[in-house]
């Protein structure tokens, strides 16, 4: 009778984001299937774990894929987890999840940490309609062609990258997408985690200033179907936030700066019709 493969969520940086259920799989499998071992190693260390590990990324899918689907077919358990997170998203874990189902193995899923979707939650942007993106491609040509489908994209986009490479997204995306609100998630779950809200352009900028240190992912405001619409939305809920902020004691511009940062409303348009309204 043939086995399961269970697709294992691991911690993304705290490690009390592994589950329950996720430890007692871990504990009765036969096997790990680990994109790296050593990584993999440790965590099983720390649980007091002793499995066999077998490396499984994209550099030998092809050849482990099989082997993997053999073994499980003659009746053995495999845990596939990944360096951080839910393994089959953006990850070689999807190839072998596939070979598996083709072969009429069970694929069962331990749900648990997933940045796309702590980020996500943490962003306060619209979440009922949103895509992953995952990482942009690296060909010039390849990635300005998924930038133009993003500019048309209205649902919530989630999209993550690497320190090193951060300040040229940004940019790109600034000059893309336009004046479109972000939610900025760095070292989730992890000692360091920071989450920062504002507009592409100000990312942009902010970044140029900033050294990106960690794992970044961005939540990125979709387009609007009726852009004029939302912008006089946005004003409207810059205006209503920068009167409760000025009430509290800030300054005008102090408020206007907070108000333009949340909402993504234009600061200098906020800050001239506020002046426009106290002299009413």
């Amino acid at each position: 009778m043939a086995g399961t493969l269970y697709l294992v969520a691991t911690p993304i940086g705290n490690l009390e984001d592994l589950t329950y259920r996720a430890v007692r799989i871990l504990g009765e499998v036969d096997f790990v299937a680990a994109e790296d071992t050593r990584v993999s190693g440790k965590l099983l260390h720390y649980l007091e774990i002793s499995k066999p590990l077998v490396s499984y990324h994209e550099h030998n899918k092809k050849q482990r894929g099989p082997e993997l689907v053999a073994r499980i077919l003659a009746g053995e358990t495999c845990a596939l987890v990944t360096d951080a997170g839910m393994p089959a998203i953006s990850d070689p874990g999807e190839d072998l999840a596939n070979l598996c189902h083709e072969a009429g193995i069970s694929v069962i899923p331990v749900p648990g940490a997933c940045a796309a979707v702590s980020a996500l939650a943490q962003s306060g942007l619209p979440s009922g309609k949103w895509c992953f993106e995952g990482f942009l491609p690296t060909n010039s040509k390849q990635r300005k062609e998924r930038l133009a489908v993003l500019k048309q994209e209205t649902r919530t986009c989630i999209v993550y990258e690497a320190p090193h490479r951060l300040r040229a997204t940004m940019q790109e995306l600034a000059q893309q997408l336009g004046d479109r609100r972000v939610s900025i998630s760095r070292e989730l779950t992890k000692l360091h985690e920071e989450c920062l809200r504002m507009t592409l352009p100000e990312a942009a900028a902010y970044y140029q200033e900033t050294e990106p240190r960690g794992e970044f992912v961005l939540v990125i405001e979709g387009a609007s179907d009726h852009p004029e619409q939302r912008a006089a939305d946005q004003m409207e809920q810059a205006i209503a936030l920068t009167e409760e902020l000025t009430a509290a004691g800030l300054t005008l511009r102090d408020a206007v700066k907070q108000a333009a940062k949340q909402t993504g409303a234009r600061k200098n348009q906020l800050y001239q019709t506020m002046l426009a309204r106290q002299g009413e």
